[in-house]
């Protein structure tokens, strides 16, 4: 690509810095053979009489894009934008230039090397108004197009901690830490992780796309971190012994005292897992008085090396069957809990 440009009709003497359009060249970013012809061939040489590094310059370079961009010729725009970046490293609009070429390789699917100019943008180059208008960052835009780019952990915790520490006046907070949060549990900083969800909490209103509980599934990480863990069982045959020796002492309390204390729920099959549990005033002595309760010898069948059933019945006059629900607990942040039991909650009615 050039510096300067001198497009007449045939060819160009050298403007003295040896950057001309000549024969192929000009037939390549030109592009005779189209209807922008006379409008490149008449903005290239305003270009090559511009001499300041001004907006004037920077409205032609963007105009010479943007007929590329009309005309699709995505390979163009690259080569003519990043060579006159190279070229002219001191020019001021370097930013929107690349992030011009970001976009160009994004429309081709080009997406890892649309990622690189894109990080580039944010590492290399200061930050600039993409719309004046509605006071668009390019940094801002850049980090975003990056977050959606990216599927490698690691960048994307860079990047949700950028826009956070650099646009909290323009981000849904919500949404950063959630996701931030999510980023690090990939790559296994599970402290990071719950320090995360935590600045998530306030949020609670936040809706996150691809999540549909995120503040129950951030609220039980957090409050699982915060309490003593005391529910817990080394193995499934300790926990299901543990409940059906409870059971069978016929003592709420007893039960009460072996079921979760962070997430437990009571559903029916057919509720949603957002829809809550009620169970923070959830009494077993309730049930157990004036009844007998009984279980099935085995588990059911559906069971499996993270979560079992053990039907009971007997609770209730209107809702009889109640199965257990045990599951292996997932919490990597603390190896003594992490592969641990717990009872997690209860399924109302037959299985459907």
């Amino acid at each position: 690509m050039v510096l300067a440009f001198c497009i007449p009709l045939a060819s160009c003497e050298n403007n003295g810095d040896g950057h001309t359009l000549r024969g192929r060249e000009y037939n390549y970013y030109v592009l005779k053979e189209s209807n922008s012809a006379g409008v490149l061939t008449d903005l290239f040489s305003l270009l090559d009489a511009e001499t300041s590094s001004g907006e004037g310059r920077f409205a032609i370079v963007r105009e010479i894009a943007n007929e590329y961009i009309k005309a699709k010729e995505y390979n163009r725009l690259i080569n003519f934008l990043t060579s006159w970046v190279d070229r002219h490293p001191e020019d001021p609009y370097n930013s929107y230039y690349l992030f011009m070429s970001a976009y160009a390789y994004k429309e081709k699917e080009a997406y890892p090397m649309a990622a690189l100019y894109f990080d580039r943008i944010v590492k290399n180059y200061p930050d600039l108004d993409l719309s004046p208008v509605r006071n668009e960052s390019i940094h801002l835009v850049s980090l975003k197009q990056l977050i959606e780019l990216t599927s490698k952990p690691e960048q994307q915790v860079e990047y949700y901690q950028a826009l956070i520490s650099r646009f909290s006046d323009k981000i849904d907070f919500g949404v950063a830490y959630f996701m931030l949060g999510q980023a690090y549990e990939k790559i296994g900083e599970w402290d990071a992780a719950i320090q995360s969800y935590t600045q998530f909490l306030p949020y609670f209103n936040t809706q996150i796309p691809g999540f549909a509980d995120a503040l129950g599934y951030a609220k039980q990480l957090v409050d699982f971190n915060d309490s003593l863990k005391n529910w817990t069982y080394e193995s499934l045959p300790a926990l299901t012994g543990a409940v059906k020796a409870a059971i069978d002492s016929g003592s709420g309390a007893q039960i009460a005292r072996i079921r979760a204390r962070v997430g437990f729920f009571a559903r029916s099959w057919e509720q949603e897992k957002t829809e809550g549990s009620g169970m923070a005033e959830f009494n077993f002595s309730d049930f157990i008085a004036g009844n007998r309760i009984r279980y099935q010898a085995e588990l059911d069948s559906s069971s499996n090396a993270n979560e079992a059933y053990l039907r009971t019945w007997g609770w209730s006059q209107y809702i009889s069957v109640w199965y257990l629900y045990f599951r292996k607990i997932y919490f990597p942040s603390d190896p003594e809990i992490h592969g641990r039991w717990e009872w997690a909650g209860i399924y109302y009615g037959e299985k459907l």
